[in-house]
């Protein structure tokens, strides 16, 4: 099979395309032929190797994880002996190391049937980014219908989650973007659109219940200008977003740092609300697998809008509608 291979540290040019020996089904795993997938920040932090304290996971000279990738959506090959809520022929998304592959043996605690109502591509920008911001909301902020929630960075992949599912819970949403991603944030719920390049957010003098920074480009000194005494902050991008954290013993607000758990009972949950139309992936490009060292530099660059997306073995669902044949003379 055709996979993305990384066997150094490095920029994206270090990645490999590759035949690679197709795995197989364990007794607890799920074989998965995989449609599409998608990059998370997670993807090129561990290429880089930095921090060099992540090497201590993630192997001190080269990767120990040779296939990169962890969101996925696709059909399901062949299933383990012990494996009871899958079977062969099953359309799934969820999360498993190596999915930027044409198959990844996947657990069956990562995986969930894939929603009826969208394609595989959009599916595969699901697991990890709606998860995170389904517990950010739900667990850390203890979301309630009336709530004002602040998300920063709200155009990127967690983002643009966070601000349907909080508009889900009934809350009251203002988003942090950029000029340009202020009328797309609007479309997908928010209630109201800053732009950071043009206005101070930690100056508007209104108060948020719970505040949801996913990118950490502002001192939590100024955040809390626009929290109330109780508000709940919560730290979900890279390390400049989690520093906030050391302030938690001498504020009023709670501030919270935590790392997402996929399971299925939340992913679940994801598919209903995208059934139901209140969740809809946004995504931002789509590259094919080969391809896959320039979806993730365009992902490390900071500025996509929603999800990157790598196309594996695309259904006709999930390509481009072609155009109409001219009429015959």
């Amino acid at each position: 099979m055709k996979a993305i291979v990384c066997r150094s540290y490095g920029s994206p040019d270090v990645l490999t395309y590759e035949d690679v020996p197709k795995p197989s089904a364990a007794d607890d795993r799920v074989l998965v032929r995989v449609r599409a997938a998608a990059v998370n920040p997670l993807d090129w932090r561990i290429l880089n190797g930095k921090p060099f304290l992540a090497r201590l996971m993630f192997g001190l000279r080269r990767p120990s994880i040779t296939c990169p990738g962890r969101d996925l959506a696709g059909e399901v090959e062949a299933v383990g002996g012990s494996v009871k809520r899958f079977r062969p022929g099953d359309q799934v998304f969820g999360v498993s190391i190596g999915a930027f592959a044409e198959y990844a043996c996947v657990s069956e605690k990562k995986l969930a049937p894939k929603p009826a109502n969208i394609t595989f591509e959009q599916a595969a920008a699901v697991p990890i980014a709606p998860i995170t911001a389904l517990q950010a909301l739900r667990d850390k902020g203890r979301i309630r219908a009336g709530h004002r929630v602040l998300i920063n960075g709200a155009a990127g992949g967690v983002g643009t989650f966070a601000v349907q599912i909080a508009k889900a819970f009934g809350a009251e949403v203002t988003a942090v973007c950029s000029a340009k991603n202020v009328d797309m944030v609007r479309s997908i719920g928010a209630d109201h659109a800053i732009d950071y390049t043009s206005e101070d957010f930690t100056a508007t003098g209104q108060q948020h219940d719970i505040f949801i920074e996913c990118v950490g480009n502002r001192r939590f000194s100024q955040c809390r200008r626009v929290m109330t005494p109780s508000c709940v902050y919560v730290a979900i991008g890279g390390p400049e977003a989690m520093k906030p954290v050391l302030w938690a013993p001498f504020v009023s607000q709670k501030v919270r740092g935590f790392m997402a758990i996929i399971n299925p009972p939340d992913l679940l949950v994801l598919k209903e609300l995208i059934e139901a139309g209140k969740v809809v992936p946004v995504i931002d490009r789509c590259y094919p697998l080969k391809e896959a060292p320039a979806a993730i530099r365009y992902s490390a660059e900071g500025h996509a809008r929603g999800k990157v997306v790598i196309r594996v073995t695309p259904t006709a669902a999930d390509l481009p509608t072609p155009p109409a044949a001219p009429p015959l003379q």
